[in-house]
């Protein structure tokens, strides 16, 4: 209740037009994501927007890949559709958010493996023009998105991150304060975030829940079934306060003495 409270204390902040950064972090399993999901109902039942962007194992060292897959979900791209509908529905996306096409498109493109359209000029770049200048049009994009109305970012497990994504997200994140822009970064404690301290920043820290707690989430993961006080104990001692664990515990045993 604290945690998520402070959420939403921030999001209102963020309403009222000062922006607001959430620095989310405790060990696997611990409801960071949960907590994530709860804020996400809450502004999308608002009529708002709670964008996510997912860092993970498998992408380590594919750079901007948590971006390209959110600007992929944004574009509605499908695996199937031809390179040429991808482009067109960039181009769309582009003149509505009021980007200048004709240095943005070839960014864009490129960054997305896709073909310049005919008579379209690339861009004669440096690698690293090229880069600082992807990473401005990337920042303006999702900047873009907080003019229209208040909008929340979550950025997931930046314990996975690559030096691309965290380079870009230290751009974002300069541009928080004078923007209608929550971003919830959520990590591991092994990751100690680059960023300093700020007035607009918080910190939250989960830590594992109490016995009170945790038997009032058997209570709830049973559907209000009252299990004998032993096995709740048992639950309690090896699950050690970890609401993941508690849950698919909870639920093994209410199936086995279902069967």
């Amino acid at each position: 209740e604290h945690e998520y409270g402070l959420l939403q204390d921030r999001w209102q902040r963020v309403q009222d037009g000062a922006g607001q950064i959430v620095l989310l972090s405790g060990e696997p399993g611990i409801g960071k994501s949960r907590l994530v999901e709860a804020l996400k109902e809450r502004v999308e039942h608002e009529g708002a927007r709670c964008l996510e962007l997912r860092c993970s194992s498998y992408a380590q060292n594919s750079a901007l890949q948590p971006v390209i897959e959110h600007l992929q979900r944004m574009l509605h791209f499908r695996p199937d559709e031809a390179t040429e509908r991808k482009v067109d529905k960039l181009q769309q996306a582009l003149s509505r958010y009021r980007l200048p096409q004709p240095e943005t498109l070839p960014l864009f493109t490129a960054l997305l493996s896709l073909p310049l359209p005919a008579g379209v000029p690339s861009l004669a770049l440096s690698p690293q023009k090229q880069k600082e200048k992807t990473n401005e049009a990337l920042v303006a994009w999702l900047c873009e998105e907080a003019k229209q109305q208040a909008v929340t970012y979550a950025w997931e497990d930046l314990h996975w991150a690559a030096p691309s994504t965290l380079e870009l997200l230290t751009l974002l994140l300069a541009q928080v304060p004078t923007k209608r822009l929550l971003a919830v970064l959520t990590y591991r404690p092994e990751f100690t975030p680059p960023w300093g301290s700020h007035s607009y920043f918080s910190q939250l820290t989960l830590s594992r829940l109490g016995r009170s707690h945790v038997e009032t989430m058997v209570e709830k993961v049973t559907g209000g079934k009252t299990l004998p006080k032993e096995v709740v104990q048992q639950i309690v001692s090896k699950t050690d306060g970890v609401p993941l664990f508690v849950e698919e515990l909870t639920k093994s045993v209410v199936e086995s003495v279902g069967a």
